[in-house]
């Protein structure tokens, strides 16, 4: 299904995944292994180099290897398999040492955490650039007033700025949260047979440890190979970066609705367009990242019901995960790349926004006339007679601020110029200021510290 890639998964993830890159990080897990068991003397050291040598993926006859797996159950068999006979082809006693102590699973799961340390790398840089891209906006319109909305309908005034930093505080967790979970989920995995490495006698534990020092990875007390909560793990905080953009792409395609248009997408020859109305200029990337977004939830549904894995070997929920997670990240990772280049060029109309406000006659205000009456005629009476007026200027389209002046129970306490100050959307904005000063200076501070 390539043709999707570049609407949907175009970002440096979706190489990471490739069969290519899949099975060289398993050749990569070979190669390390053949490393690992020459050092501890296991293996002999000449051995090593030849092995090492032939672990490159276009050595291999990769549409062999996919038609094997189907009878072999997995890639690493019909992987091993080539391996061995390349390594043959060079010397008949090193091939003699090829997946030494190893067992499929071990290949198939540290290639997979190979994948997935780029995979968070790639994220990592993606997510600085958003978060960089998103605070610019922020300072940009942290006082570009606008209507806030609840349930779908007009509240109380915010500011751009504040919507946008809920956004970016958003971020900032999952920045802290994938800085926490790199230790945990970057693992070898190297168990054997049955995940107790009995192959190789007493020298299993220090083949474990050169052969993780070799990758770069940690060493885990235990081999997982059926418990997978690292992956889980994972696939959640890809889900949860992708969801939380989802939700701002859901809001600024509501925003940019014709009868709204306070915001816009970034302007492109060709971008947007219809086949048929030649005015139309429809929220093409949004429409991608809540395409994604929409998918994910099913992905993570399938991830946690192969959690549920048999005994030290998984029948089927170990298998599930193969297409299903490089399927899920490489959607979060169109969802972020698509996301960056919004936070980028987006379009903001602050006039429109500002009119917005104006719509309702004064009523987005009735809240801040009903506080200041409520001093003179406690709180449930001043909440009735306000929302009378509300009704009044809706059913007779008249301003609030029209109807407030002439009402004999309000001119007693708050005069014209009082009224005016009331309805001013600018003096509305409560501790909106505060928020968003709170939310950049954690963004600072993340950015000092070391990760």
């Amino acid at each position: 299904m390539t043709l999707f890639t570049p609407m949907l998964r175009d970002s440096p993830l979706s190489e990471i995944f490739s069969d290519e890159n899949t099975l060289q990080r398993m050749l990569d897990f070979e190669a390390a292994l053949a490393r690992a068991t020459a050092l501890c003397g296991v293996t002999p050291e000449s051995s090593m180099t030849i092995i090492s040598a032939q672990c490159q993926a276009d050595k291999l006859d990769i549409p062999a290897i996919a038609q094997a797996a189907a009878g072999a159950g997995n890639l690493a068999i019909p992987l091993v398999k080539q391996l061995t006979a390349n390594v043959k082809q060079q010397d008949e006693q090193a091939a003699r040492y090829v997946h030494w102590g190893a067992t499929s699973q071990d290949v198939i799961d540290t290639g997979l955490i190979l994948q997935l340390r780029e995979a968070i790398d790639a994220s990592e840089a993606l997510l600085e650039q958003l978060i960089s891209a998103l605070i610019e906006q922020i300072q940009r319109h942290q006082h570009s007033v606008m209507p806030g909305r609840t349930w779908m309908q007009h509240a109380l005034p915010i500011t751009f700025g504040l919507k946008l930093a809920g956004t970016l505080d958003a971020l900032l967790r999952w920045r802290e949260r994938l800085q926490e979970m790199k230790p945990r989920v970057l693992v070898l995995q190297f168990g054997g047979a049955a995940g107790t490495l009995a192959s190789l006698n007493e020298q299993g534990v220090a083949v474990a440890q050169a052969l993780a020092n070799s990758l770069s990875l940690n060493q885990p007390d235990t081999p997982w190979h059926s418990q997978r909560d690292r992956l889980l793990e994972v696939a959640s905080w890809f889900a949860g970066v992708s969801t939380t953009l989802g939700k701002f792409a859901n809001d600024f395609s509501l925003l940019m609705q014709t009868e709204v248009a306070e915001v816009g997408e970034p302007v492109a020859p060709g971008r947007g367009g219809s086949s048929t109305m030649p005015h139309k200029r429809n929220p093409v990337s949004c429409a991608a990242i809540l395409t994604a977004t929409t998918r994910i939830p099913g992905l993570m549904a399938t991830l946690y019901a192969s959690q549920n894995q048999q005994h030290e070997r998984a029948l089927g929920g170990w298998q599930a995960e193969w297409e299903t997670l490089p399927q899920l990240i490489t959607l979060a990772g169109g969802v972020m790349q698509t996301t960056r280049e919004l936070f980028s060029g987006m379009q903001v109309n602050t006039d429109k926004m500002r009119a917005n406000l104006d719509i309702t006659h004064g009523l987005i205000m009735a809240e801040s006339i009903t506080l200041a009456l409520a001093k003179s005629l406690g709180k449930q009476a001043a909440h009735h007679l306000v929302e009378q007026l509300c009704h009044r200027a809706l059913d007779e389209n008249q301003p609030l601020a029209a109807l407030l002046e002439q009402h004999p129970q309000v001119i007693p306490h708050l005069s014209s110029t009082q009224i005016a100050y009331l309805l001013d959307p600018q003096h509305a904005l409560g501790s909106n200021d505060k928020f968003i000063h709170q939310v950049l200076a954690r963004a600072a501070q993340q950015n000092r510290e070391p990760t």
